[in-house]
């Protein structure tokens, strides 16, 4: 979503940035010296070269044009969508009880590092929101290339389990208006965040480039965007 006053935003984000050590911001599990590179796997700098630029457009957007959650990728097994994010990402292991209902376990949410053992807590966000995919290109699409979209099971970084708190936080904005809280998560979430709108084509705003310049110039230089093609 394109933020009122980018040069605001980009200021945040330099200022979020000072007195951060680098090494405090490329610590995640997308961020490593020196990586063998690929055709589908290329350094951040590399990989917003290939972003499209384009203003966004608002107009007609409603959560209802993206239908989720949809049946997961086993439809036999009981589990949507939502649940099977859950399962993949725990740190322990939820009980599965009939109806793919989730009890126990535990997770870490990646946005703001919160430990939470309730699976009603927490909410699976997709971390290119689908207001601002609607934006980026998303409302061309057909109705079932949304549904693809909204449940996209395909790529580790379209979904994440955090926090109902952070997700709230976030509020659908881009990255020139919203990091995570935790800092060390910065290199990780534009990487998920730029490896997603690869994924699916979607364009990217002036300010949006912008923010995601200023990290890849700096302490995300060496972080790994996985880029990878969504499905048809």
């Amino acid at each position: 979503m394109r933020p009122a006053h980018g040069a605001i935003h980009s200021y945040m984000i330099k200022n979020l940035m000072r007195g951060l050590t680098p090494l405090a911001l490329i610590l995640s599990p997308l961020a490593a010296p020196s990586p063998a590179l690929s055709a589908n796997v290329v350094l951040l700098p590399d990989a917003l070269a290939g972003l499209t630029q384009a203003a966004e457009d608002p107009d007609g957007y409603k959560v209802s044009a993206f239908r989720h959650w949809d049946a997961g990728l086993d439809p036999a097994d009981g589990c949507d969508t939502r649940a099977e994010v859950l399962l993949e990402e725990a740190i322990d292991t939820p009980r599965t009880g009939p109806g793919c209902v989730l009890t126990g376990g535990r997770w870490t949410s990646y946005y703001d590092g919160q430990s939470v053992t309730d699976p009603a807590a927490l909410r699976v966000d997709h971390v290119v929101s689908l207001d601002e995919a609607w934006q980026s290109g998303a409302s061309g699409w057909t109705a079932a290339r949304r549904e693809k979209y909204a449940n996209d099971l395909g790529s580790p970084g379209t979904l994440a389990a955090v926090t109902a708190r952070s997700q709230k936080d976030k509020a659908g904005r881009d990255p020139a208006g919203w990091l995570p809280s935790a800092s060390t998560q910065y290199c990780r979430y534009v990487a998920e965040w730029v490896g997603t709108k690869l994924r699916w084509a979607l364009s990217a705003d002036k300010d949006e480039v912008e923010a995601l310049k200023l990290l890849a110039d700096g302490p995300c230089e060496e972080t790994v965007v996985v880029r990878s093609k969504a499905p048809q």
